[in-house]
């Protein structure tokens, strides 16, 4: 993600001609953009990123479906 903010920032950099980033070739700013896409359509799937950040998001609602049934419970039993 910080390569799309990288390439984002470069992107403004040069449209708006500051500094030595006027002078800049359009080729270096669509090289960041590139290698972006490269990461997260090839790379990443790959290396399982998207599957890890799933499962631990699932397990953190599994967590939190228990710890809900455990309060509910206890709330009954207090009764």
């Amino acid at each position: 993600m910080w390569l799309l903010w990288f390439s984002l920032a470069l992107l403004l950099l040069r449209y708006f001609e500051v500094s030595v980033f006027a002078t800049l070739s359009w080729w270096w700013v669509a090289l960041p953009f590139a290698c972006a896409f490269v990461w997260f359509e090839f790379i990443e799937p790959r290396l399982g990123l998207q599957k890890k950040k799933a499962m631990d998001e699932m397990e953190a609602a599994k967590q939190a479906r228990i710890k809900r049934a455990m309060e509910n419970e206890h709330t009954r039993r207090s009764r």
